[in-house]
């Protein structure tokens, strides 16, 4: 019989499940990804390098909102029960666990078959006189310009160290001092060097990691002193320090934390990435200079590799640019007439239009914004903005509207996470071009995906409504699955405009009638919806819950939900990454099951459906059930009324019912387990979705 230790067992005892813990096991299903034996070599990297950018993001805001509470001495009890100290060792534990396994895969399953898939990564050492001569020449006429060692003595205060670069620790002592006196300089590995040195030989490519380049002619920067080791690391900082993501940290704190950090030239150290032969001496002195334990620190192993976001560079090499297989090409939509007019105004004047990307393309978005900027009909544009394209036809046509002297209003978030650059950029010249453009409102980040656009027909005003779950970003939505939909309906209209009205201006709406917001009543109006499931299944009466989502997290809806399953509703539940209900435990959730659905598109769809006694009630929309959707974000469920839409929403969850090939099933206990069903032929959402017919749509059904 195996003891859990104090912690294991708190634990497994709680009734929700760590919100860190249950991102640590995402990132392992991105990861077995990675493991698929269908995958070429380079999706298998795709996925690696995926999870170890999931990891750096982890780690600057999960553990570093974790680290918030302990530097401040503030008080934290995480969802499995346990205090700030005994969390930081549990979450600690689970990430090293998950590196193991990351450098196990890349060692034992990827780089044995580097060769026979055209290319090497190699050490100095392995390469040839002739190769060991370009590198030497590449060093000397580039790198070795671009290096710049700090000591740290005495003399020289610590240097500030730059988040997730590599960095050589180097050990030296000067032969001539009568005393052994040991000191330690620092080399950081410039970020606009290429990750690897790149070689052609006949039959293969030779990478050669830049690191391995510096280290072979380190001396070179140390002369005439002893060189005692060189060890190569890379620190992880706390990242951004935002209300939304200490879900249960105080406003007031906050700013005082803000604060104190302005004292600050960076954010405090919560990870040393390390090769395991590393110096002790230095180690010391780095995790008292920054306060960390063993715990923080991650070792990698010499036949690993430092940062697998490097691979991207093999990934995308002009030479193996047919080794990751072509998307599909979007299909139009169901519902989208086909030979009638390439029109999007004609076409909404007389139907909706529901679109599933990326099997749907995002073109008629677009091409409806492009139309209405040169259109002399249009007379005000509105539009919410949370990530854009790096060169995005959205600005292009807005800038074309505004030149065209329409209204053009437009609420940029400039908060959206490691976008912030580019959308304070796109900002500046929408503003510039007359645009009115508001940063955001207060402290709360701009989530919803909202368009609307006026325009006069004749004598009559229309206005054309876009409401979505993803981004007004063409890049992501070839990647992305998301959930458009395109109206010219008075009462949408009418409560977008209204919508719009709250965000630009000082207006208290009245109650909209097909959209759920946030900030506001949205939590209570889902929980609402919930509560008559609930009352339904009691009087016996049809019911039955189905939500697709990316996170749940918020505590009060997973509380209705317990009591719904206790109530004897049937709850069907596609979480994609974290999700902190436990399904099948007896006596509070035997009627839920969870699902998680991760493959070569991520899932980004919201759509929320509730069986309402044979009418159903089917939501689509941006936000996620988290605290930070409800209380701290504009966010919007648009309520789906056409019988054919709703129909396929509702057909949307019957095929993530029905994958087998990119499933997972949430266990008890937080573990997840691939759906296996072999009885059964391979249903591949990400794949059927191009063949989808109006006829099973029409038949589809979920309880």
């Amino acid at each position: 019989m195996v003891v859990k230790d104090r912690i294991t067992s708190l634990v497994d005892k709680s009734n929700y499940i760590s919100r860190d813990l249950s991102w640590l096991k995402f990132n392992c299903r991105v990861l077995d990804q990675s493991k698929k034996e269908f995958r070429t070599v380079f999706e298998k990297m795709k996925f690696l390098a995926i999870t170890s950018s999931n990891l750096d993001e982890f780690c600057m805001i999960r553990i570093g909102s974790l680290y918030n509470y302990i530097d401040y001495g503030k008080e934290r009890i995480d969802y499995s029960g346990l205090r700030e100290i005994p969390f930081k060792k549990k979450l600690l534990a689970e990430t090293q666990a998950f590196v193991k396994e990351q450098s196990d895969h890349y060692k034992n399953n990827l780089k044995p078959v580097f060769s026979e898939n055209g290319f090497l990564i190699c050490k100095v050492a392995d390469l040839d006189k002739d190769e060991q001569a370009k590198v030497k020449n590449y060093f000397k006429k580039t790198i070795h310009p671009m290096l710049t060692p700090m000591v740290f003595d005495t003399y020289h205060t610590f240097p500030i160290l730059m988040n997730k670069l590599l960095i050589f620790g180097v050990v030296t002592h000067n032969p001539e001092d009568k005393k052994d006196l040991r000191k330690l300089s620092f080399v950081q590995i410039p970020q606009n060097i290429p990750r690897f040195y790149e070689i052609e030989r006949e039959d293969h490519i030779v990478f050669v990691p830049i690191e391995e380049v510096i280290r072979a002619y380190m001396h070179k920067l140390f002369r005439n002193i002893e060189v005692i080791a060189i060890s190569l690391f890379r620190i992880t900082r706390n990242g951004d320090f935002t209300l939304e993501e200490s879900d249960d940290i105080e406003a007031n704190f906050l700013e005082e934390m803000k604060a104190k950090l302005k004292t600050r030239r960076t954010g405090r150290v919560v990870r040393i990435e390390v090769e395991s032969n590393y110096n002790k001496w230095m180690m010391k002195l780095l995790k008292s200079r920054w306060e960390l334990d063993d715990d923080n620190i991650f070792k990698i192993d010499d036949n690993s590799l430092f940062d697998y976001t490097g691979l991207w560079q093999i990934i995308n090499h002009s030479e193996f640019k047919d080794r990751i297989p072509s998307p599909h090409r979007p299909v139009p939509p169901v519902t989208y007439p086909v030979g009638t007019t390439d029109n999007v105004f004609e076409i909404l004047q007389h139907q909706d239009i529901l679109l599933h990307h990326p099997y749907n393309s995002i073109t008629p978005v677009i091409e409806l914004l492009e139309i209405a900027a040169d259109d002399p009909g249009v007379l005000a544009i509105k539009l919410t903005i949370y990530r854009l394209a790096k060169e995005s036809r959205i600005t292009s046509a807005l800038l074309t509207a505004a030149e065209n002297g329409k209204h053009v209003s437009v609420l940029f978030e400039v908060k959206a996470r490691f976008d912030e650059e580019n959308n304070i950029r796109e900002a500046k010249r929408l503003q510039q071009a007359g645009c009115f453009v508001i940063y955001g409102i207060g402290s709360f980040k701009t989530h919803t995906k909202l368009l609307l656009i006026v325009r006069k027909e004749g004598q009559k005003v229309t206005r054309y409504v876009h409401m979505s779950s993803g981004n007004y970003n063409e890049d992501t939505s070839r990647l992305y699955t998301d959930l458009g939909l395109l109206t010219t309906d008075d009462v949408y209209a009418h409560d977008v405009s209204e919508f719009f009205n709250v965000i630009t201006g000082h207006s208290l709406p009245q109650v909209y009638k097909n959209l759920i917001t946030a900030p506001g009543d949205m939590r209570q109006q889902l929980i609402d919806l919930i509560q008559i499931e609930a009352k339904n299944a009691q009087e016996g009466l049809p019911s039955g819950i189905c939500i697709k989502l990316n996170s749940l997290e918020d505590k009060y809806v997973i509380e209705e939900l317990y009591k719904a399953s206790q109530a004897g509703v049937l709850i069907k539940l596609v979480v994609r990454g974290i999700c902190c209900l436990r399904p099948g435990r007896a006596g509070l959730s035997e009627n839920i099951s969870v699902l998680s659905i991760v493959g070569d598109f991520l899932e980004h769809s919201r759509i929320f459906y509730f069986h309402n006694n044979g009418d159903p009630r089917v939501y689509g929309g941006s936000a996620d059930i988290m605290v930070r959707s409800f209380e701290r974000r504009l966010e919007a469920l648009f309520l789906l009324c056409d019988v054919k839409l709703k129909q396929q929403a509702i057909n949307i969850l019957v095929y993530n019912q029905k994958d087998n090939m990119n499933t997972y099933i949430m266990k008890e206990d937080g573990n997840y387990v691939v759906k296996k069903e072999d009885e059964k032929p391979e249903f591949n959402i990400h794949k059927e979705f191009y063949n989808v017919t109006m006829e099973e749509i029409l038949k589809a059904k979920l309880f």
